[in-house]
């Protein structure tokens, strides 16, 4: 499966999942397998509000989900500039939400 991404600010974070063909998208499961070789499933067609356009299989097989990516005020380059992402199952690594401010920085000093 291959996702891409459609980075939007908003306060809700996203968590997905693959198994197969079936997108769990914040507990949420949408099953493509139906969908054949070089077809559209057109965004309408989805209920789902994660779900950034149509979605298509193509002549590989492979599955292509374009996906709202959520993301805060200090979201990094890479969620609000995200690459394409190949996934074969389990958890996806999606890019981070936002920076963690709060975390731990090196000090010269010490």
């Amino acid at each position: 499966m291959k996702l891409t991404f459609s980075p939007v600010r908003m306060d809700t974070a996203l968590t997905a999942s693959v198994q197969g063909d079936t997108i769990t998208l914040n507990g949420e499961a949408l099953d493509f397998g139906p969908l054949p070789d070089g077809a559209t499933l057109p965004r309408d067609a989805i209920n789902s509000p994660w779900i950034a356009g149509d979605v298509s299989r193509d002549d590989a097989g492979v599955l292509i989900v374009p996906l709202i990516l959520p993301h805060g005020a200090s979201a990094p380059p890479e969620t609000c500039w995200p690459e394409p992402l190949s996934v074969t199952g389990g958890p996806v690594a999606l890019p981070p939400y936002a920076i963690d401010f709060n975390q731990d920085v090196p000090n010269d000093e010490d």
